[in-house]
């Protein structure tokens, strides 16, 4: 979507600050005015939509809960759909465990306090550099072993 969006406001703003009339080749035989309306307007449409997608509906991510203090993570929402989701508060986490891989992207998963692993944690619901938001959530909570296997 970030993509989209920096494509989107790219066209657009290409569109609002070519003149039309000046779009043509310098013999004047290749000429077409109509591009740069159709540019900014296309540049609109991808921009907002972009835009209203992350704004509205983002399929998955987490957050701490102000009210309750719990970690809460979503993934696979689609409109009003919920999803898969889990929330836990942070005294009953026991470690966060970052496994590297080489050829792909790193896996990360959460565990509570009895050693079991909680579903549908993972990479994707936490923002990259994962060991820096572990490393936030283990200087709130000291109790949370933070572990990075190679």
């Amino acid at each position: 979507m970030w993509l989209l969006l920096v494509f989107g406001v790219a066209f657009f703003w290409a569109g609002s600050t070519i003149d039309p009339e000046t779009n043509c080749s310098e013999d004047g035989r290749e000429c077409a005015p109509w591009l740069v309306p159709l540019a900014r307007a296309l540049g609109a449409v991808v921009a907002l939509g972009a835009g209203l997608n992350m704004f509205a509906n983002p399929n998955r991510g987490s957050f701490v809960d102000a009210a309750t203090g719990d970690l809460v993570w979503w993934q696979g929402r689609v409109g009003t759909t919920g999803g898969d989701a889990g929330r836990i508060h942070p005294s009953r986490i026991g470690s966060i465990r970052i496994v590297r891989q080489d050829e792909s992207d790193d896996e990360v998963h959460l565990y509570d306090l009895d050693g079991n692993r909680l579903f549908w944690f993972d990479e994707n619901v936490i923002p990259w550099p994962y060991e820096r938001w572990a490393g936030k959530l283990a200087a709130a909570w000291p109790h949370i072993a933070v572990e990075v296997q190679e």
